[in-house]
């Protein structure tokens, strides 16, 4: 049922009754086993997702290191917005990290709806205002921030990746080795 999502939409822009009902059409809700790419490297990203229950990430390969870019939790805004945009092929990968519920709009069908309804563009830009700034946020906490700061900024932020997450994904979110997040983690203890 999309109602938890819908109500999660309220919660950052009003909708009137028919926008809820015309988005509402467009939400399609699916089972993800753990470890699936939603999105594969090389494909254009023409979906949005959001997790209902489970756990994401972003990643990529750099000289044949598997590198994560980013953890998402339920209700976040999951999609490479950079494919999406200009219409291209990623060079990331969406994947569930445990098994997970999935909520997923087609863009093509939801950017339709913009001229008529302008709340739910209103609203979509809001949240793709939210992703940008996450994503600046994101590349100062690499640009000013020792490994141990950027630790506890995920701790404060994101503690439950940290209960989830593989520690090999958590290290390369951080930009260090998994000995160097072994011995961040025993200085915290």
């Amino acid at each position: 049922m999309s109602n938890q999502l819908l109500a999660h939409f309220k919660q950052i822009s009003s909708l009137t009754a028919s926008s809820e009902a015309a988005l509402a059409s467009l939400i399609q809700t699916h089972s993800i086993p753990k470890n699936q790419d939603l999105q594969q490297i090389g494909q254009t990203c023409k979906t949005l997702y959001f997790l209902k229950k489970g756990l994401a990430r972003i990643y990529y390969f750099q000289d044949g290191n598997d590198v994560t870019e980013g953890f998402y939790l339920p209700f976040c805004l999951i999609a490479r917005a950079e494919s999406l945009f200009a219409g291209m092929p990623s060079k990331k990968a969406i994947q569930v990290l445990e098994d997970s519920e999935v909520w997923s709009i087609a863009t093509s069908d939801l950017f339709s709806l913009y001229e008529t309804h302008r709340d739910i563009e209103r609203l979509f830009t809001r949240m793709f205002e939210q992703a940008y700034v996450q994503t600046i946020q994101r590349i100062e906490n690499l640009q000013f921030h020792t490994a141990e700061e950027r630790y506890r900024l995920l701790t404060h932020d994101q503690a439950d990746v940290l209960r989830k997450a593989p520690l090999k994904y958590i290290a390369s979110y951080l930009g260090i080795t998994q000995v160097s997040l072994s011995r961040i983690r025993a200085k915290k203890s």
